[in-house]
């Protein structure tokens, strides 16, 4: 029996109108032909067979045709032409392998290739892509190398280019760094080779599908029930808040529970370099850094954002991360009437928090004396949560502290709560509590105010208590 060979359709050139999915149909001489029985193809190794398939498969598809499909369908069809194909070149392939290799075949052609499954585990908190071979996962706050493979590097860098081209940006050898974010609010860093030397890298913080409020860190071990009960009372009093920790310690994942708690009549800015907080208040200005074109224009940084933020009319200002001179900003900005505002920062205690902010001023070329710089950082910040990831894998906040005053060149802090490891349980997790100091707060005629001065004194005595 004769046929006509199969070969892709491209680009609707063929004079054949395509059917069903792109594929060719095939067509039968109409006086049949007696010949010899063709030998049977020889079996190829499972990875060649497996490749055979990938690549028979993608040539037999229209890319019209499959943008027509929904997910489920395309998946069906893609199954329905490996089956086809495997019983054509006598490939032996059971309904399990045919299955993910259709999986597989329909998230590179929709999604993230090897890395959907991971992104669709809602235990995995971070994914880090060492190349081809290494792919390394976070779950429940401990590394661990996962089973997930890329075909070559080659394959990595079509999915790193997916990611950048969703944001508008690029990422290649002229511009090897890129930050963005994906379609769930997931945010991306992606290095490129020259800079790589193993193959493209990526590192995934996964934005998670469930809302985070005070309840559930409480749940998580993350804090005790004074202490939200404080951190709750700060934010309805427009206390101005920096959230400290390392990289990964949960900061964001607390700001968003803070802002929780903001009253829906207040008009809120924020500013990010990737955008990735969730607030539910109805009114909500984003705002979103964006780099310099290949000419090296048009770069607008968070501080050209903070800048402009202050002649939008808003009420709080939050900035997902101080990282560079817009530190000043944001200390003008808490300094002129924006109460309540919060940010993050990457430090290790309260006190480094506040030798960063130093620092960051300071690298913005302003030209003030160190003592100015300390007094706008006085009077601007009220509160340091620190937060950690400890060696048991769980993310807690370790010390709230108020920012005093200042005596001389030092800046006075009082922790009000801190947490202190007394051993470990059983299963490793670590066992402590926070002790706390029964003192008025600086901030007190902020809590009369908004007549939560007896509440927050019954809260300290509470945790005092437990």
């Amino acid at each position: 029996m004769v046929t006509e060979e199969l070969t892709p359709d491209i680009g609707g050139l063929s004079e054949e109108p395509p059917v069903w999915f792109g594929r060719r149909q095939t067509t039968t001489p109409t006086a049949p032909v007696a010949e010899a029985e063709p030998p049977p193809t020889p079996r190829l190794p499972p990875g060649a067979a497996i490749v055979e398939l990938r690549t028979l498969c993608l040539g037999e598809m229209d890319p019209t045709s499959l943008a027509k499909l929904t997910p489920e369908e395309l998946t069906q069809e893609v199954e329905r032409t490996l089956a086809e194909i495997a019983t054509q070149r006598r490939i032996q392939l059971n309904g399990r392998e045919q299955r993910a290799l259709a999986r597989e075949l329909v998230n590179d052609m929709l999604g993230l290739g090897p890395l959907e499954p991971l992104l669709e585990d809602d235990l995995i908190t971070d994914i880090m892509v060492n190349g081809p071979e290494k792919v390394f996962v976070e779950r429940r706050g401990k590394l661990e190398l996962s089973g997930v493979r890329f075909r070559d590097a080659t394959h990595v860098a079509h999915v790193c280019q997916r990611i950048a081209a969703r944001v508008g940006r690029r990422i290649d050898e002229s511009t090897p760094m890129v930050d963005a974010r994906l379609k769930d609010g997931s945010r991306v860093n992606i290095v490129f080779p020259p800079l790589a030397l193993d193959g493209p890298y990526i590192s995934i913080r996964k934005f998670s599908r469930h809302k985070i409020d005070f309840a559930r860190l409480i749940e998580f071990g993350s804090m005790t029930q004074p202490v939200a009960r404080l951190l709750e009372m700060a934010s309805r009093a427009r206390l101005n808040v920096i959230i400290s920790g390392g990289t990964g310690s949960g900061k964001t994942t607390l700001l968003n529970a803070l802002s929780r708690l903001i009253d829906i009549g207040e008009r809120i800015v924020t500013i990010e370099d990737a955008a990735e907080l969730q607030l539910q208040q109805p009114h909500v200005v984003r705002l979103e850094t964006r780099i310099a074109s290949l000419e090296g224009r048009g770069e607008v940084t968070q501080r050209d954002l903070v800048r402009n933020a202050l002649r939008m009319r808003p009420d709080r200002i939050i900035v997902g991360e101080v990282r560079g001179s817009e530190a000043f900003d944001m200390l003008q900005a808490m300094n002129t009437g924006h109460d309540g505002s919060m940010s993050t920062i990457h430090a290790n205690t309260a006190r480094d928090a506040l030798t960063r902010i130093e620092n960051m001023v300071q690298m913005g070329n302003m030209g003030l004396p160190l003592h100015a710089i300390r007094t706008q950082i006085v009077s601007a910040v009220d509160m340091i949560v620190q937060v950690e990831r400890q060696r048991d894998g769980r993310r807690r906040i370790t010390q709230v502290t108020e920012v005093c005053g200042s005596e001389g060149e030092m800046i006075l802090l009082n922790d009000i709560f801190q947490f202190t490891v007394e051993g470990e349980g059983s299963d490793g997790t670590l066992v402590g509590h926070y002790k706390c100091v029964r003192s008025r707060p600086g901030f007190q005629s902020r809590l009369n105010y908004f007549r939560l001065d007896r509440a927050w004194m019954q809260a300290i005595e509470d945790a005092s208590l437990s």
